[in-house]
């Protein structure tokens, strides 16, 4: 699911979506609550029509970004209390109308509020977390009012098998429509991050869409897959296509460099986007070096028909029975990001003065 938080996928039109082969988007109820405000968006007809797509929609609760962005953030059982991340303006957010508020937004699949923390928080407040994500998504499904609007429960635990069986037990017993595991990415190490989700997935259903919030890297959604998850979600692809990193079959390449300046053919050879149809590598790498507005565009048209073409690819392997040796080989010939200088760039990302709320607990 490509991330168009604030109603669109940055850079592109529901009409570049559906040439790419995007089925679904990703929509995030924090930032339309505060822009435009979800009564604008429902009295204009609902997000759908806001935003002029007509696909599937889900949306994230918003928690997440509450706990990163808000400037000051008040947790209790009863919900959030905090101030706006643009105006400092005041705000209070329960269960309830976290419900709503998607309800009005009419989208496809809504997420329960939860708790997310990072892995490297003390455990009694891990434990507390997982508790309360519980208690919060009960509210939620006793609210939800619409049985067509799909609401999807969310595993928290950080990195403790411990506490992920415990949340994984809980929320399951609710019965939703689909489970996220949620929490992960969050800067600690890959391996970490595989050996939860292993640890998690036994105790979510099979027969029930399994989502991996927060995870987008090619590489990722390869090991996400061989593990059962269904989907998928990040900015990742489009955040740094607008970085110059494009995606190809042999890992991430820097259209910025010098070794593209008078490269004739497109970025990447086997690529059908509308990007690599069209255009040099060296075009790009002059766009970029201009800072000119097309080659945002360019560049995200073509990670995410990267993304959406891995994505049809792997449901073929799935389909056909050869998916762990699809597996292989694209692991074989892709370089991941050096995990080091992964880390330090999320650590970097995370650590902005935006994203360091003081948070009290109730």
């Amino acid at each position: 699911m490509p991330v168009a938080s604030q109603g669109t996928v940055k850079a592109l039109t529901p009409e570049d979506l559906k040439t790419i082969g995007v089925t679904i988007v990703l929509g995030n109820t924090y930032h339309l609550y505060l822009r435009p405000g979800i009564d604008v968006i429902d009295k204009l007809g609902g997000l759908h029509r806001f935003m002029a797509w007509d696909g599937p929609i889900l949306t994230d609760s918003g928690g997440y970004q509450v706990f990163s962005l808000a400037r000051l953030c008040k947790v209790s059982d009863d919900g959030l209390a905090f101030r706006s991340h643009i105006d400092g303006s005041e705000h209070h957010i329960t269960p309830e109308s976290v419900i709503e508020f998607q309800q009005n937004l009419g989208v496809d699949i809504m997420m329960t509020l939860d708790e997310c923390l990072p892995s490297n928080a003390e455990p009694s407040r891990l434990r507390g977390a997982v508790d309360r994500t519980s208690l919060w998504a009960e509210r939620c499904l006793k609210r939800r009012t619409n049985p067509d609007q799909l609401l999807f429960g969310i595993v928290q635990g950080g990195t403790s098998a411990q506490l992920r069986k415990l949340s994984a037990k809980a929320i399951t017993g609710m019965h939703f429509d689909g489970y996220a595991v949620g929490g992960l990415s969050l800067g600690e190490a890959k391996e970490r991050t595989w050996s939860t989700v292993d640890e998690t997935i036994p105790f979510l259903p099979s027969d029930k869409p399994r989502y991996l919030m927060g995870i987008g890297s090619p590489e990722d959604i390869i090991e996400g897959v061989s593990r059962g998850i269904d989907l998928f979600d990040s900015a990742l692809p489009t955040r740094v296509a607008r970085n110059g990193a494009l995606f190809t079959m042999e890992g991430r390449q820097n259209v910025r460099k010098t070794i593209y300046k008078t490269k004739r053919g497109p970025i990447d050879a086997n690529c059908d986007c509308y990007t690599c149809r069209n255009y040099s590598a060296a075009y790009l790498q002059n766009l970029f070096k201009c800072e000119e507005l097309l080659a945002y565009r360019l560049a995200t048209i073509h990670n995410l028909r990267f993304i959406t073409r891995l994505m049809q690819q792997i449901a073929e392997a799935v389909r056909l029975g050869i998916f762990a040796d699809f597996k292989k080989d694209f692991l074989h010939k892709y370089q991941v990001t050096n995990e080091e200088v992964r880390l330090t760039q999320k650590q970097k990302w995370l650590s902005t003065p935006r994203r360091r709320p003081h948070i009290e607990v109730q």
